[in-house]
């Protein structure tokens, strides 16, 4: 069983997922062509995530993996106010069909100047809509600089992340 993770082009996966695997910072300029996976090793257990890249053409696979996964992970660029709402129609039809799947949006780059704050990226996703049975949370996280520490963000999604992943094996 694995964690998906979702999003946009460009909203920031894979340097999201280098952060959590490797507890530093390094910064991916290319967009992920197709599929990208990670086992990290927690304490408690080992989480393995799959990301798939956010372009158009790769977007119809999102749906064939949802049914597999434990947990979905989506990141959601903070600063790119134009997308948002395709970021919210995308993420609401991936959830219709399982009203129990837990959700983890990361609202990533908020150290941007511009970077809707959390409250905002709330709404503009339409969060409070998503049903009553399901775990939503949102955390705000960004990378810094490349080969610094990742943020306390970073950590505290990494650890809600796996908590999560225990609960519902």
């Amino acid at each position: 069983k694995q964690i998906l993770v979702l999003g946009l082009d460009g909203a920031g996966k894979t340097s999201v997922l280098h952060s959590l695997a490797t507890n530093h910072v390094k910064r991916s300029v290319a967009p992920t062509e197709g599929f990208n996976a990670i086992c990290i090793n927690t304490e408690e257990s080992q989480l393995e995530f799959l990301e798939i890249g956010g372009s158009e053409s790769l977007r119809s696979y999102w749906k064939m993996y949802l049914p597999k996964v434990l947990l979905l992970v989506y990141v959601v660029d903070s600063a790119d106010h134009a997308r948002l709402p395709m970021a919210k129609q995308l993420l609401h039809q991936l959830i219709q069909s399982n009203s129990t799947l837990p959700v983890v949006v990361l609202a990533n780059k908020q150290d941007l100047e511009g970077a809707y704050c959390i409250t905002d990226i709330h709404d503009a996703l339409a969060l409070s809509d998503t049903g009553d049975e399901r775990k939503m949370f949102l955390i705000g996280t960004h990378v810094a600089e490349d080969g610094s520490e990742i943020s306390s963000s970073m950590k505290d999604a990494k650890e809600l992340i796996a908590q999560l992943v225990l609960e519902s094996q």
